[in-house]
């Protein structure tokens, strides 16, 4: 299949916000921090796709969810001064069918990413994800490469948080660069990660 490249992006309205954020949802069933924080399989169905909306569904409303043209992979970037819904992200973990260790330690995970997390205006990447069965095929990059244009454009910095250690390279190739790591117990590591302005 032809790798797409970022004149196939597309702008995913709310009609379609349902379908993007399946595709996440899809795309974070073995991510090591989501399973972590829902290790229940049936519970993780049931929680993933309203956790997810918490995390990145402002982008719907402010034009910055891009996708892939059939939706195989949605990237959520958060535009300057947007911030996710922490308070309804943190209500889901309380919900979750964990032990109160791992309940504890998920408190010191947010407030460590509260601490990395730049105070002055940025862009910010919470979600970005390709369905399985079209993974390997490029989207993802597609994705990234026309974000970077778009914070190139305006002169900001980019901010994630990369929850799979074997993502980190993938990021670097883009111009982020590690600020250390989020662990806190029991806890996957979180690498928060920043790309200076341009």
């Amino acid at each position: 299949m032809k790798q797409n490249t970022p004149a196939n992006i597309v702008s995913v309205g709310k009609a379609d916000e349902g379908k993007a954020i399946a595709t996440v949802a899809l795309a974070f069933a073995s991510d090591p921090m989501m399973r972590w924080s829902f290790p229940d399989p049936e519970q993780f169905f049931e929680i993933a796709e309203p956790f997810l909306r918490a995390f990145g569904s402002r982008a719907f409303e402010h034009g910055t969810a891009d996708a892939t043209a059939n939706l195989e992979s949605v990237a959520l970037w958060l535009p300057p001064n947007i911030e996710a819904d922490g308070e309804a992200m943190m209500q889901f973990f309380e919900k979750a069918r964990s032990s109160p260790e791992t309940k504890k330690d998920g408190e010191g995970v947010f407030e460590q990413m509260n601490r990395f997390h730049p105070k002055e205006p940025h862009w910010y990447l919470p979600l970005i994800g390709t369905d399985p069965v079209h993974q390997g095929k490029g989207y993802g990059a597609a994705l990234m490469a026309h974000a970077m244009q778009r914070c190139d454009e305006s002169h900001l910095p980019a901010y994630l948080e990369s929850s799979k250690p074997s993502n980190v390279p993938f990021y670097e190739r883009f111009g982020f660069k590690v600020m250390g790591t989020i662990q806190q117990g029991s806890s996957p590591v979180l690498t928060p990660m920043i790309r200076q302005a341009r």
